[in-house]
């Protein structure tokens, strides 16, 4: 049965008294159940910490470190505010430094393996920062989060950390399961201002002109940067980008309503940025199979299997929000962190190598059943995109991506395909770089339609050369019209596209037609103000046809949404912007609803998933696939 090891007496967890009952309930576990001293002990090799102290200042934009895992990363700083203050560096990554032991001398005894987490456990915050020990680096990826309690079973032999001043922990045998439940538990206090807009590092120009308009529109306003930047093995890795904030801090309840006012007034769909306040906290009882409480710990746990074997978890939620929403018992490689959320209540994190990372996303991104070639070059993106996402996301969350739609779909080993896999290690620690030697965003669609588009078009910023639209046509591109005579390319017979010939081609995605009744646009654009619809145009068209701007006009007025993204979720996720509208009438001339024509299916931007396919049954290695759709970036290993 189960065998572990309690190394002291109880004390005291943090900021929280355990009442006496608990205590002598800890304290008679801890000695009926303590092995013998000769007993097997697992090492430790959880995951990395690095205290905040360690961030440097920022480089210069053409500088970065060249070698190495050496990272200069700055945390969020205000531009454009004079007198505004830094934010917390928490808001973005830490690169550690290399291990530093060296080799012991011939007969002596080996020093024990550096364990970091023998320090006392971090805060939650600390998982904001990702370990670059041994190059390839480990991710904090979210299972699932709001669960009163969660049931786990380690795979392998198990050391469960409890943290704390006296180093807690627990040694248990595989096939054994525990229950961590939260008691005690309080929701963290945020904050929150408006987001209006994103710039790339580079586009300093876009930032200065939308600062002083929304300033002459009477507005306070405020920039701030996020993201990292750091070198790997002579490459340089930055994902740094320029928020442009409302500069009023709010409750996120006030912020939503600022959201809607800025919405009605100014026809721009806003997101939130959040901070926080005052952490959340918890007591987290960890329970046995017969369900005693035979540890506690404040805030965080960290349960590994030295010899990698991973865990099972019971019924992990995914898909929620959706239609498919549901709970699965998974498997996951690396180790666990049980901690608690923004909400006060429990959060899964998986921490995992990011090869390992690779091998349970890649399945759920593109078809298992996909040429060799395409997954490799899936593989090869969505290393990429990972490294992109990091320190830009869940800036008020105890981890750094999620394992949905928002971030990458990650079902852990359960998820995991023999051909992906085979992709993932043919690729291992390969990118893109473009000619400066920098890692290129190498975001990817489902389907572009025949024609991908430029990255200014749907995101704004400056152009990105590595993200320039192009046809996406096998044989020469002269002999076939092109987006900007929409309608004709629309209804091109056997257009020649990568992702029209592709083998798992979806015809109802390469071109497809959807109708709203005249009440159904009325309700979906009712925020907007304008009244009955009356009209309807898509103008402000990329190199692919895609449009950046819907002029709205109606018996009440007329306005404007921007952006590619807030144009399809106006209609519940229009399958792209690539597309023409027109108004349908009865005999008498009365409105009665409007017709969407389209083609493709996603933003467009990059690689074309079903395109890559494509292009992979017609003969081109993923190095290939790659150059093409992203301008001639070269694959390169970071790692």
């Amino acid at each position: 049965m189960t065998a572990w090891r309690c190394d002291c007496t109880v004390s005291p967890p943090v900021r929280h008294a355990v009442t006496q009952l608990l205590a002598a309930v800890l304290l008679s576990a801890c000695v009926a159940s303590k092995p013998a001293a000769d007993g097997p002990r697992a090492s430790a090799t959880g995951p990395a910490v690095v205290s905040s102290s360690e961030a440097t200042s920022s480089p210069q934009d053409s500088e970065a470190g060249a070698t190495g895992a050496d990272a200069s990363v700055p945390g969020p700083e205000t531009l454009g505010t004079p007198g505004a203050s830094s934010g917390a560096t928490d808001s973005a990554p830490v690169a550690a430094p290399p291990d530093g032991h060296e080799a012991p001398s011939m007969g002596t005894e080996p020093p024990p393996p550096e364990d970091p987490l023998a320090q006392g456990i971090p805060t939650p915050g600390d998982l904001k920062r990702l370990d670059f020990r041994g190059g390839e680096p480990r991710v904090p990826v979210r299972l699932m989060e709001g669960r009163n309690e969660v049931t786990f079973s380690p795979r392998g032999r198990m050391r469960l950390r409890f943290g704390g001043p006296d180093e807690k922990m627990l040694d248990a045998a595989a096939g054994t399961r525990w229950t961590v439940r939260v008691t005690q538990g309080s929701p963290a206090v945020l904050s929150a201002r408006v987001q209006l807009a994103e710039f790339r590092m580079a586009d300093r120009a876009g930032l200065q002109a939308a600062l002083e308009s929304w300033r002459e529109k009477g507005l306070e306003v405020r920039a701030q940067v996020l993201g990292s930047v750091y070198g790997i093995a002579g490459k340089v890795i930055d994902n740094r980008r320029t928020l442009l904030l409302v500069d009023e801090v709010l409750t996120p309840e006030a912020a939503g309503h600022k959201q809607a006012e800025l919405l009605r007034s100014h026809g721009v769909q806003t997101t939130l940025f959040e901070e926080v306040r005052t952490p959340s906290k918890a007591i987290l009882e960890v329970r046995d199979e017969a369900g005693v409480v035979v540890g506690m710990a404040q805030d965080r746990l960290d349960a590994e299997t030295p010899d990698g074997a991973g865990f099972d978890v019971r019924q992990v939620e995914y898909g929620v929000g959706y239609d498919f929403h549901g709970f699965e018992d998974r498997t996951f490689r690396g180790a666990l962190q049980l901690v608690v959320d923004r909400s006060g209540q429990l959060a899964v994190v998986n921490v995992v190598p990011l090869e390992d990372l690779l091998k349970g996303l890649v399945p759920a991104e593109i078809y298992a059943r996909a040429h060799s070639e395409a997954l490799k070059a899936q593989a090869v993106t969505a290393r990429g995109e990972v490294l992109a996402k990091v320190g830009i996301k869940h800036l008020a969350d105890p981890y750094l991506l999620c394992s949905e739609q928002h971030c990458a779909v990650y079902r852990g080993r359960t998820g995991e395909a023999a051909s992906t896999t085979a992709a993932v290690e043919a690729t291992r620690g390969e990118g893109l770089f473009s000619e400066d030697g920098r890692l290129v965003d190498s975001v990817y669609s489902a389907v572009c339609g025949g024609h991908t588009e430029d990255n200014d078009v749907v995101w704004g910023g400056p152009p990105d050369p590595s993200l320039r639209g192009r046809p996406d046509v096998i044989g020469p591109v002269g002999a076939h019209p092109l987006p900007a005579s929409l309608e004709r390319w629309l209804t091109t017979a056997n257009l020649p596209a990568a992702c029209r010939l592709s083998s798992f081609a979806q015809p109802s995605k390469f071109r497809w037609e959807k109708r709203f009744t005249a009440e159904q646009v009325d309700t979906r654009l009712k925020r907007l103000g304008v009244g009955r619809v009356q009209a309807l145009a898509l103008t402000d068209r990329g190199v692919s046809g895609r449009a950046a701007v819907l002029t709205v006009s109606g018996d009440k007025g007329a306005t404007q949404v921007r952006g590619e993204l807030n144009i399809r979720r106006l209609f519940g996720m229009l399958n792209s912007s690539m597309a023409v509208v027109e108004a349908e009438r009865d005999a008498g001339g009365r409105l009665t609803g409007w017709l969407f024509r389209g083609g493709g299916w996603g933003h467009g931007v990059g690689m074309c998933q079903t395109g890559a396919i494509g292009r992979a049954e017609a003969g081109q290695r993923y190095q290939d696939i790659l150059r093409h759709y992203f301008n001639g970036a070269t694959v390169a290993p970071i790692y």
